[in-house]
């Protein structure tokens, strides 16, 4: 491997080439350089190595003037699954399989020899490593699979895509953010000669190697790969992606929670009366109330604690803002039977354009399941136009996430006919019933979808615009 970038070698093809050399020559560049090494520090020729035959061993090399932008990388002495790829078969008779690899089929073994200060790029390997150091010293930087958000792997399609896309010089943290927090995940060990370090398959590591360090490595395929049928693929594929993506979810809602709820100032409107009437909600919202609700039972606002009146002011006011903000900004009409989220609804952009600065679903997230049933019992009885415009046109995918989610909570701790007549009457408020269920059923799919996305740009390396 010959690198313009040396000392830093990194493994996508367009940052090195490839280039045949003789081992012979690239003994005696290194002897060459070792030479020099040794004049500089003014000590004898002998203890370096026998320099006598130096020039006829390194020939007439065009490389011979940048022996540091060479490394023996990766060189097969065996390689099971393409022998045709074997160089240095001749040392195979030297090499004694650690006791501890006994009946583990191995794919390859390899020489890795560098003459100057070298660094590879951070990656990962598909098989689990081996690494004996012969000679010299290395330092290697290890991170678990879990940590491959802050490395950035390049994309999957790619051909280097088990390696970082972050620089190891002068890394970008405006580009790369997270990569600024990667050593919180890491652990670092130096090898000397006779050492050797178990890097399981996955895990990323960064090695820096001193001069004239020698290094051989065994790969072996891990239990888990070896013993996985190929027409399980797509299966184990799309359960591992699902599991990411709820953790995925997971983050995003806990980081949520780590926010401050936003409290909002605002009476209710009409002084605390209930909005069946509301002639702003009737023009702005056409054929929205077409029917009367009348409940036989619901909560009244004298009956509420005060957490919930809290609650039930900050959603309703936030509400009849964002109607107040649509109403300023254009005039349009909107069916209860339109479940899909308007374009031109600038109270659901704004709290869709950052999913962890999202009023609605903060309110929610910090109240108690049992407080958020008498807040929306209490909004079906006397603030139906409300809780309808909540649901239909200011729920944004978070939102709806959140409060799915607290709807699970609330049936856990309450008995099933009192679940059954909350929900009678939670929906009751909508003219239509099934559009309230869709759109928040709608909701929790562009959030699983964001996501997704999520999931790919940190774990992939694929970055898809929405």
């Amino acid at each position: 491997m010959v690198s313009q970038s040396a000392p830093v070698f990194y493994g996508d093809l367009g940052s090195h080439d490839r280039v045949p050399l003789p081992f012979s020559t690239f003994i005696g560049l290194c002897k060459k350089r070792m030479l020099t090494k040794c004049k500089d520090k003014e000590e004898a020729l002998d203890p370096c190595l026998n320099m006598e035959n130096h020039d006829a061993e390194c020939g007439d090399l065009s490389l011979e003037g940048v022996p540091e932008q060479i490394y023996l990388a990766q060189v097969p002495i065996m390689n099971s699954d393409r022998e045709e790829r074997v160089q240095l078969e001749a040392l195979r008779e030297d090499i004694q399989t650690p006791p501890i690899l006994e009946g583990k089929e191995l794919s390859s073994i390899n020489l890795w020899m560098n003459n100057a200060q070298a660094r590879s790029s951070t990656h990962y390997d598909p098989h689990n490593n081996l690494l004996c150091i012969v000679s010299g010293r290395k330092q290697v930087v290890l991170w678990p699979p879990s940590a491959s958000p802050s490395l950035y792997p390049m994309p999957i399609y790619g051909e280097a895509s088990n390696h970082s896309s972050v620089a190891l010089e002068n890394p970008d943290y405006s580009i790369y953010p997270r990569a600024e927090w990667s050593m919180a995940f890491a652990q670092k060990v130096v090898l000397e000669a006779g050492d050797a370090l178990f890097i399981p398959e996955g895990w990323f590591h960064q090695v820096d190697s001193d001069d004239w360090t020698i290094a051989i490595n065994f790969w072996w395929r891990s239990y888990t790969m070896s013993s996985m049928q190929e027409h399980m693929d797509a299966y184990y594929l799309r359960r591992i992606l699902r599991r990411l993506i709820d953790k995925e979810m997971d983050q995003v809602l806990l980081e949520l929670g780590m926010g401050k709820t936003r409290t909002l100032t605002q009476k209710l409107p009409n002084g605390g009366e209930a909005d069946h009437g509301d002639d702003n909600y009737g023009k702005m919202l056409k054929g929205m109330d077409i029917k009367e609700k009348r409940l036989c039972e619901g909560n009244t606002l004298v009956e509420l604690e005060p957490a919930a009146v809290q609650v039930l002011h900050e959603l309703v006011s936030w509400v009849h803002n964002c109607i107040s903000v649509s109403q300023d900004q254009e005039s349009h009409s909107a069916s209860t039977s339109d479940h899909n989220l308007g374009e031109n609804d600038e109270c659901k952009k704004a709290v869709t354009a950052d999913l962890n600065d999202d009023p609605v679903a903060k309110i929610i997230w910090d109240v108690k399941p049992q407080t958020l049933q008498y807040v929306f019992l209490a909004m079906a009885h006397n603030f139906p136009r409300t809780l309808e415009a909540l649901v239909l046109h200011v729920l944004s995918p978070v939102g709806a996430e959140v409060l799915t989610r607290k709807f699970d909570e609330m049936d856990q701790q309450i008995l099933e006919e009192d679940r059954n007549r909350f929900y009678e009457v939670f929906y009751s408020a909508f003219d239509d019933q099934s559009a309230a269920m869709n759109s928040i059923l709608k909701g929790k799919e562009a959030f699983a979808q964001q996501a997704f996305k999520n999931v790919l740009d940190k774990f992939v390396g694929v970055n898809l615009k929405s």
